[in-house]
C-alpha cells in the first residue's frame, strides 16, 4: 500500500523596516529578515506571529507570509 504524503503548501515568512507604516516599500532590501520557508500555513502563521510580536514597538517593522505554492502552481485551487 502506497504511503500518503500531504501536499507541501510552501509559505515564505519575511519582513523588514518600511519607509512608512502606510506603505510596503522597504527602507533597505539588504536588511530584510528572511524568517524561513514553511510547509504549511499554520506553521508560517506561527512564525509570522512570533516575529511580529517581537517587533511590535517598531511601527515601521512589518512581516509578511507569501504563499509560494500559489506562485509555483497559479492554476491550483489550494
Amino acid at each position: 500500500m502506497a504511503e500518503h504524503k500531504p501536499n507541501q503548501l510552501l509559505h515564505l515568512v519575511f519582513g523588514g523596516e518600511l519607509v512608512s507604516p502606510t506603505d510596503i516599500t522597504f527602507k533597505d532590501l539588504a536588511k530584510l529578515d528572511m524568517v524561513g520557508m514553511f510547509p504549511n500555513y499554520a506553521s508560517a502563521l506561527n512564525a509570522w506571529r512570533s516575529k511580529s510580536q517581537a517587533t511590535v514597538d517598531n511601527a515601521q517593522m512589518r512581516y509578511f507570509v507569501v504563499h509560494i505554492h500559489r506562485l509555483m502552481e497559479p492554476d491550483s485551487k489550494s
